[in-house]
């Protein structure tokens, strides 16, 4: 049970930078409040305790705001940030390291018994208000932009959109690793590239990096063949681009947005 709390509070700190203290996050996070109050639910529901697990589950509402019926599944690591207004189903199942962020529902679309609510690969993010609503499989690291409503499967990796959602992006692990590796080449993590950037930019910025290992490949041959020839030219090293370079830069535009 320790271990778990641990967990739980190490989850809020790789999460959310306002966490400033284990302490603060015991008392003053109602996310994490609302998962403790959800695993005895969850409990009493297995146990075939179904009403007492009920009221259990109507106390954490009442004092969260967010409603996780007892019989929902749910993973190691989870992390609800505000988390007001959320809603989670009977027979949503949630993996681990997943975040979801206010007023999101994990919903059904139809009164059927059996599974109508989705399930949530490892890694999902939800943004605020998106609503996902159906028995599929939103796929392990994909991402919900915020207010979307969601009806149908998404794959691993990919990012979704809009009302109806659609999928704007769908991630390429490969080019992604030789983007990664681009970027560490040249000394400088481009704050473009991150996960939480809007997708235009992060296009952009990829198609720079492509376009830069395109580049340095053929600047590697052309190097090659000088050498067999007999030249002793070498190419320099590329100068490093810092991070601190760039901090006025990326301050002004958090200004601007």
């Amino acid at each position: 049970m320790f271990e778990r709390l641990r967990e739980d509070i190490q989850s809020v700190f790789h999460r959310d930078p306002a966490a400033r203290n284990a302490f603060e996050v015991l008392t003053c996070y109602p996310g994490m409040h609302a998962i403790w109050i959800h695993r005895l639910a969850g409990l009493l529901w297995r146990s075939g305790w179904k009403w007492l697990a009920r009221l259990v589950s109507n106390f954490g509402r009442w004092l969260t705001g967010i409603e996780i019926h007892p019989g929902a599944k749910v993973g190691r690591r989870f992390f609800i940030d505000h988390g007001m207004g959320i809603v989670i189903g009977e027979t949503a199942e949630i993996g681990d390291d997943v975040t979801l962020y206010q007023g999101v529902t994990l919903g059904g679309t139809s009164w059927n018994k059996g599974k109508r609510h989705p399930t949530l690969e490892d890694g999902v993010v939800v943004g605020a208000g998106a609503k996902v609503l159906g028995p599929f499989t939103v796929g392990a690291g994909a991402k919900v932009g915020s207010n979307a409503v969601v009806t149908k499967a998404v794959p691993a990796g990919a990012t979704v959109v809009g009302i109806p959602g659609r999928i704007i992006i769908k991630s390429d692990a490969e080019q992604d690793a030789k983007r990664k590796a681009m970027a560490e080449k040249l000394g400088f993590d481009a704050y473009g590239v991150s996960e939480d950037m809007p997708d235009p930019v992060a296009r952009a910025i990829g198609q720079l990096l492509d376009h830069l290992q395109a580049v340095d490949g053929r600047l590697e041959g052309m190097c090659g063949a000088l050498t067999e020839l007999g030249s002793s030219y070498c190419a320099k090293d590329l100068p490093v681009l810092r991070d601190e370079d760039f901090a006025e830069v990326k301050g002004r535009e958090d200004q601007a947005g």
